[in-house]
């Protein structure tokens, strides 16, 4: 073999087994609770026109989009080889005409203008379904990923936000995550913005404020100074994005800062509504208002969630927000939607560092039949088929190997039991059964057998 080992690209994975079984947990986990709420599958393409992924993430994601070559001969289009059409924007447009999707968002707003006749509003859907980006790979961040959204289009209900934040709870009490759901409005950061004489500032603003926690107060004020914002500008910040206290001393507060902003005042409105309701719900994990959150800044315009694992080493794990018009850029405007996404991967290496995933769900083989020979193979095929039948999941080993080989397959497979049928079991109907744990045996019917693992593994 030497130098030909096979490898696939960086920023890629293989999953074995063992490692799917725990991802599928946390997939099936999330797509039971969306669609326990009344969330409806849908799937798109991996691949779309560039016409529908270009210019909608900023110059950044343009240049992350993995773009596909037309098929045929591609470079036959390019005329002048030589010349300043090979300049890499221009040539791009000339030899590929497809991209790998980046995100579900933009897919799915194309997808709302395209079926809008198909579908009833509002539309409550979820998609669970790889994208890719052309990112340079590190430590926990991948060219392809796994991302789990959750999307309402078609309201303007603060109901929704509240469901979402429900879902969210419920997700990781089920996942066993204690995790701190922060919640913030885009509408009040546009009020302090406007508030301190800087409207148009205002995604300066976010981006340096968002990076408090990992940076410190003094060092997101150097920030703000190097973009231009006046010293009396930051300093009306202050008292702002310190803000402490509860809820009900932080919205007074808030108030009285933002009232000169129309907007700002609505973004508070909405805030209040969203936190009120929460308040009677009893979430099993802290949730709190986080002026200082901002999330990913193109399309937001309403609320803002980002969700925290508690003492883990890993950042944000989920997050959404409202957006309202993020089908218009397909030419049907003022279209209000809200949504939320829960990264796979972050939540699988969180559930690994803290050592949450279910023992359960290691091993798919419950029980072995082992192979003693022809006559043996054709006895059991019928009581596997039966075992199967009854919801336990089972095989036979193929060949008539030693038993040495045959318990050491078990035991890799983390397989719970094991059946021993030979000539004595095939007269009496008895057959024995090994735990492969204890090691204990016992001599039951199928029936019994049945019982047995049935109970065992509910």
């Amino acid at each position: 073999m030497g130098a030909n080992k096979p490898s696939i690209p960086k920023g890629t994975r293989d999953f074995l087994p063992a490692e799917m079984q725990k991802r599928n947990f946390i997939f099936n986990t999330i797509k039971e609770v969306f669609q326990r709420y009344g969330y409806l599958p849908i799937e798109t393409p991996a691949m779309e026109n560039l016409t529908t992924l270009l210019g909608k993430y900023g110059e950044e994601g343009d240049r992350l989009l993995f773009k596909i070559l037309n098929s045929g001969d591609y470079f036959s289009k390019v005329k002048n080889r030589d010349e300043e059409n090979l300049i890499s924007g221009k040539l791009t447009s000339l030899i590929s005409e497809k991209g790998l999707r980046y995100d579900l968002t933009v897919p799915f707003a194309r997808f709302v203008v395209q079926h809008r006749n198909d579908i009833s509003f509002p539309f409550k859907r979820y998609q669970i379904q790889p994208v890719w980006r052309a990112d340079r790979p590190q430590k926990g961040r991948y060219r392809e990923f796994f991302q789990c959204d959750a999307d309402v289009i078609g309201s303007n209900s603060l109901l929704n936000e509240v469901e979402l934040v429900l879902i969210i709870d419920e997700v990781f009490t089920k996942l066993g995550i204690d995790t701190v759901i922060c919640i913030n409005n885009r509408k009040i950061l546009y009020g302090i913005a406007e508030v301190i004489g800087e409207p148009e500032k205002v995604v300066d603003i976010t981006i340096a404020i968002d990076k408090i926690e990992k940076i410190g107060l003094e060092k997101v004020n150097e920030e703000l100074a190097q973009k231009g914002l006046s010293s009396e500008a930051i300093e009306k910040l202050q008292p702002i994005i310190t803000l402490k206290g509860i809820l009900k001393e932080k919205f007074p507060k808030l108030m009285e800062i933002l009232r000169d902003s129309e907007i700002g005042m609505k973004g508070i409105e909405e805030t209040m509504t969203v936190l009120r309701h929460l308040k009677d719900l009893d979430l099993k994990n802290k949730w709190r208002l986080d002026l200082t959150l901002a999330r990913g800044l193109n399309y937001y315009t309403g609320a803002i969630i980002e969700v925290k694992a508690e003492n883990a080493s890993i950042g944000s794990i989920c997050g959404g927000g409202r957006y309202d018009d993020l089908t218009g850029i397909f030419g049907l405007p003022d279209v209000s939607g809200v949504g939320i996404s829960f990264g796979a991967d972050r939540i699988y290496d969180v559930m690994t560092e803290k050592n949450l995933f279910p023992n359960k769900s290691v091993s798919s083989t419950q029980l072995m039949f082992v192979n003693f020979g022809i006559e043996e193979e054709k006895y059991c095929l019928p009581l596997l088929a039966k075992v199967r039948k009854a919801g336990i999941n089972a095989e036979i080993f193929p060949d008539q190997a030693k038993m040495k080989k045959q318990m050491a397959y078990a035991n890799n497979k983390e397989i719970a039991f094991v059946v021993l049928v030979g000539a004595d079991e095939m007269k009496s109907g008895k057959l024995t059964l090994k735990n492969m744990q204890t090691g204990e045996q016992y001599k039951l019917t199928i029936l019994e057998i049945i019982d047995k693992i049935g109970s065992v593994s509910s």
